[in-house]
């Protein structure tokens, strides 16, 4: 019989991704989303809507803890990956009391649903290399202390620390994944990678005359979501359950991003890129860069695509949504 997995957060880059690799695995595949996701299909499933037929969609919501209980004993999963969360650094800043209440109370929801009606399911929490933050060492792994430095890196420490009590208290296999950033052509718009290919192609087809960014001196480490969701599986794999760190080991700057994506379509970035002070962070992270070490020795896991190739990748997917759009 199938394994049963049910993904928070389907909709988005790394759930799509994750709910094709567990089809592939010969999974049952269950999401939960927002009613209003089924209600308007085109705008808010795109990312899936080439697997629909294949995966059971369950309307409900991180803030009500009855609709998640009540998925979780319909589906009863043998494998749980929450992935959903307002995960968007800057709005975060902006709406940090409902950053903090949906991600934490989220998180919480599902692991005492899990506890009360599927204590067998293992558990997966989508951690966030912001937890680190004002980074004390670099770089950073399974050991290094947090100091986040955002709302959104907050409900992040208390999502992971309530992952670990779980895993202590009640015996769940719960495993968090630190993850650092990673990219795609499907990567959110509002996201500063995106933002970049996106605009590098707008301005090459004679859409866009500029791109409007913060500070382009920050660091980070950029890998491949679709490397990424591998990752999350392995570590619901294994014997025990653990905490891993999931990077590339390799850090790049936002300039050299843009310099990247701008020469792929023959353009000069600095003519159109404007530095504006309103997308500048309160609290800046300069530098994250992560040590993958134990999940390559543990897992077994090591990243595919390099970051010249990713950049490559977005800016193509994007040129080639563009002109079929422009058509």
């Amino acid at each position: 019989m199938s394994k049963k997995a049910l993904i928070t957060g389907v909709t988005g880059q790394d759930g799509s991704y994750l709910a094709e690799f567990l089809l592939e695995k010969g999974y049952e595949v269950h999401g939960i989303v927002r009613r209003v996701a089924l209600e308007d299909p085109e705008h808010r499933l795109w990312r899936i809507k080439h697997i629909l037929n294949k995966i059971k969609l369950h309307p409900a919501s991180l803030e009500s803890y009855p609709s998640i209980f009540n998925v979780v004993e319909s589906v009863k999963p043998d494998e749980c990956y929450h992935l959903a969360a307002q995960s968007f650094v800057s709005y975060s800043f902006e709406d940090e009391f409902s950053t903090i209440n949906t991600n934490i109370n989220g998180t919480h929801f599902v692991l005492s649903a899990i506890k009360e009606r599927a204590p067998k399911c293992r558990f997966y929490f989508a951690a966030s290399s912001e937890m680190f933050g004002h980074v004390y060492e670099t770089p950073q792994d399974e050991e290094t202390p947090f100091h986040p430095r955002s709302p959104y890196g907050i409900s992040k420490v208390a999502g992971f620390d309530l992952t670990r009590n779980y895993r202590e208290a009640y015996g769940i296999f719960a495993s968090s994944g630190i993850l650092f950033n990673h990219e795609s052509p499907r990567r959110g718009f509002e996201f500063v990678t995106r933002k970049i290919t996106n605009a590098a192609a707008e301005i090459k087809l004679g859409l866009a005359k500029e791109l409007r960014l913060g500070n382009l001196e920050a660091r980070r480490d950029w890998g491949f979501s679709g490397d990424y969701v591998k990752a999350m599986y392995l570590m619901l794999q294994q014997d025990k359950p653990d905490d891993y760190v999931i990077a590339t080991g390799e850090t790049h700057t936002v300039r050299e991003f843009v310099e990247l994506a701008f020469g792929f379509v023959g353009l000069d970035w600095k003519k159109y890129t404007v530095i504006d002070k309103n997308f500048y962070r309160p609290a800046e992270v300069n530098l994250l860069l992560g040590d993958y070490a134990k999940a390559r020795r543990k897992l077994h896991w090591k990243p595919s695509l390099k970051f010249r190739e990713l950049v490559r990748m977005m800016v193509e997917a994007d040129l080639n949504r563009l002109k079929g759009l422009s058509c």
